[in-house]
């Protein structure tokens, strides 16, 4: 019989561990884990019946709280305030590269270079595109005589 489980390899997000294996890999107690819950610091996923579950993700923040209050001295009501700093922090991380991909994006479809037209301009046309062939309607020659050193321009058409 295969295990309903075969193949199952849950990334950090996945809410897997219960309250007493989340306390026992995060090193503290489950009253603990109960508490930063109340407070909001850590909220697990909740299964159908109101069981906490526990994702990886989940452990290294308790480990994180842990470090900043034991070692760094820092107070629950400060921890709250780091966490949510950090969240916003994310947010406008994320937000600046979306708008950085639009600009560059944007930079792309917008990029234009310069070519002759059909009637020898000089057109701007998008990164690669020909300018457009038209045929032109009126007739003009242009005629250039090296004289005595001086140039003359005679222009019919």
């Amino acid at each position: 019989m295969v295990s309903p489980l075969a193949g199952f390899a849950p990334d950090a997000q996945t809410p897997v561990y219960v309250i007493s294996v989340a306390a026992q890999l995060a090193g503290m107690h489950a009253q603990t884990l109960r508490q930063y819950d109340r407070l909001g610091l850590v909220s697990p996923s909740r299964t159908r019946g109101g069981g906490r579950r526990y994702s990886a993700r989940d452990i290294e923040l308790l480990r994180e709280v842990q470090r900043l209050s034991q070692d760094q001295g820092v107070s629950l009501a400060g921890i709250q305030r780091i966490m949510h700093l950090e969240h916003q922090v994310g947010a406008l991380q994320q937000r600046v590269d979306e708008l950085l991909g639009e600009l560059q994006r944007h930079r792309v479809e917008q990029a234009r270079v310069f070519a002759a037209g059909a009637a020898g301009d000089v057109v701007a046309v998008r990164m690669g595109r020909r300018p457009a062939r038209t045929l032109s309607v009126g007739q003009a020659l242009v005629v250039w005589r090296p004289t005595d050193g001086s140039s003359s321009l005679r222009t019919s058409g």
